[in-house]
């Protein structure tokens, strides 16, 4: 920058106050220095000069302010769990006579993810012109509307009315909270605190498959009706939430709040100091990087994602993880008492058990990858291979079924859910909102919601007419589709680990930002943990 220092929001801002000075290495003579490769030289300093309190006060509450979020993930993620084993209930038959595959049930589930992909750009310009925890709240609003209209239903009709309803809902939350959560986090807690908030799909599945198991023993309508009810509580919890809960500074910077971003960066990220180096870093960077005349004042212009460079590699990144991360095979979780009736479990309280199992088990997946956001390898071939071959082998044995052949077949399906967790669920939550920009992120995670909808109609449409006339080899559609998703994410998968939202501007600038986005820096690290060099190779 050509300033030296400037006035942000009532806080003196100095360049040369975050930078780290450059020099040919020759303070790691020192006693106890070492040199350590970093992606960014700055911000490493100042993570490691600016040592956040973890159980403050106002930590404390930024972890509340991810929960709200993380509650977003919850409604969503509880409808995830919802249908599958509702249609299974012999009193939800009764009402409705849809069967469990084809055309009618395909209509339940697909209107959600329809009503998801009509709200989402609706969405994005609620949450750039209201503001990240406006739009949660509406969304909730929304939800708990289409709650009342399901619950209450006793014709198809009705039913996919409400569901249409829901899916408007839960576009509105989930593009403003996985911005939320990005935009408030330290950028060193950024991965956790992201992939956290996408690990709510299970806070709501799990519930929501112990509910449905749990209340399969009433003996009535209220068997199916509560479950559809209580889908409304993780939007109270949000509805409430989000008036304790501060506002993304990114968004306040965005809009011309400079001191109450300023503020909350001191409050949180500073330990109540402004003139922390962490603190003085991402005012500059924000002041420079996000633009008060940016896109997001525009509600209906995508172009800088087709027009520019630094666009087209951010939305492939956004394109690659929404159709990924549906299309994988996962989708076959909307059907999973189906596919535990495929492979010889007949009886539908163990094939809700099973449900509820496997929803445990994938969340351990999620949740032990929260702390990685590298890319990481994906063995889910393998395993919906292995799962094929033995649904084959069970095809082929008649009613006369081999127990050690359903076994492994259950345990094939089980496996893969905890791989594809493991991998993917953290990550669809950090690569669209690092991926993109303060001004293009409302509109990016509506394009990612979009899509991410349109590849779950194509799943919940499609998987149970599949299900229904070719069984177990719809499986092997996602295991040759799986490979060509390794072998894209290693050509064009860009790292965003170890930088700031604003400093991910150079990397996307870069005529190959995947080789960009691997670049180091070598510091010296001194023994008391300060950093007093980044060395500088001469090229002469």
């Amino acid at each position: 920058m050509e300033d030296k220092e400037r006035n942000v929001g009532g806080v003196l801002v100095s360049h040369e106050h975050v930078a780290v000075s450059e020099g040919s290495g020759v303070t790691a003579n020192a006693s106890g220095a070492k040199a350590k490769a970093v992606h960014n030289a700055e911000l490493y300093a100042a993570i490691h000069e600016t040592k956040i309190n973890y159980k403050s006060r106002e930590s404390l509450h930024l972890y509340f302010s991810v929960f709200v979020a993380f509650c977003c993930a919850c409604a969503n993620g509880y409808d995830g769990s919802l249908l599958t084993g509702v249609i299974a209930m012999e009193h939800f038959q009764n009402t409705f006579h849809s069967g469990k595959t084809g055309t009618i049930v395909a209509l339940m589930f697909s209107l959600y993810t329809v009503g998801a992909m009509v709200g989402s750009p609706f969405a994005a310009i609620l949450s750039d012109r209201f503001g990240r925890r406006v739009c949660m709240f509406w969304g909730g609003i929304v939800i708990i509307v289409g709650m009342i209209i399901i619950s209450t239903s006793s014709t198809i009709p009705q039913f996919v009315v409400g569901r249409f309803i829901l899916g408007v809902g839960i576009s509105i939350m989930t593009v403003a909270a996985p911005a939320y959560a990005v935009e408030i986090s330290p950028p060193h807690w950024r991965g956790r605190a992201t992939g956290f908030y996408n690990c709510g799909w299970f806070g709501g599945s799990i519930p929501a498959a112990a509910v449905v198991y749990g209340c399969n023993k009433i003996d009535s309508d209220y068997s199916w009706r509560i479950p559809l009810i209580v889908q409304a509580l993780a939007c109270i919890v949000v509805i409430v939430g989000v008036w304790f809960i501060p506002e993304s500074p990114r968004y306040l910077m965005a809009n011309g709040r400079e001191a109450e971003a300023v503020a909350f960066l001191s409050k949180y990220h500073g330990n109540g100091n402004p003139e922390s180096r962490l603190v003085q870093l991402e005012i500059e960077e924000m002041k420079e990087g996000i633009r008060q005349d940016g896109i997001d004042k525009r509600p209906w212009d995508y172009r800088p994602f087709i027009l520019s460079h630094s666009g087209r590699w951010r939305i492939a990144q956004v394109l690659m993880i929404s159709i990924f991360g549906q299309f994988s095979g996962n989708g076959l979780g909307y059907f999973n008492t189906t596919i535990f009736e495929i492979i010889g479990v007949t009886s539908v309280e163990l094939q809700l058990a099973y449900n509820l199992l496997n929803s445990v088990l994938s969340a351990i997946g999620a949740l032990a990858a929260v702390a990685y956001t590298d890319t990481m390898p994906r063995p889910c071939a393998a395993a919906l291979a292995t799962n094929s071959g033995l649904s084959a082998a069970l095809d082929a044995q008649g009613d006369n079924i081999q127990d050690s052949y359903a076994k492994g077949a259950l345990a094939s399906y089980f496996l893969f859910n905890i791989i594809f967790s493991f991998t993917y669920t953290p990550l669809q939550g950090v690569i669209p909102t690092e991926a993109l920009e303060t001004t293009t992120r409302a509109k990016g995670l509506a394009c990612s919601s979009v899509i991410v909808y349109a590849m779950g109609f194509i799943n919940q449409f499609a998987g149970p007419i599949a299900l229904g006339n070719i069984q177990y080899k719809y499986i092997y559609v996602f295991v040759g589709w799986d490979v060509v998703e390794a072998i894209l994410w290693y050509f064009f998968g860009v790292e965003s680990q170890g930088r700031t939202l604003e400093q991910l501007e150079w990397v996307y600038n870069q005529p190959n930002p995947v080789k960009a986005s691997l670049k180091v820096d070598k510091v010296i690290v001194q023994a008391d943990g300060k950093v007093t060099e980044k060395v500088v190779t001469s090229n002469a």
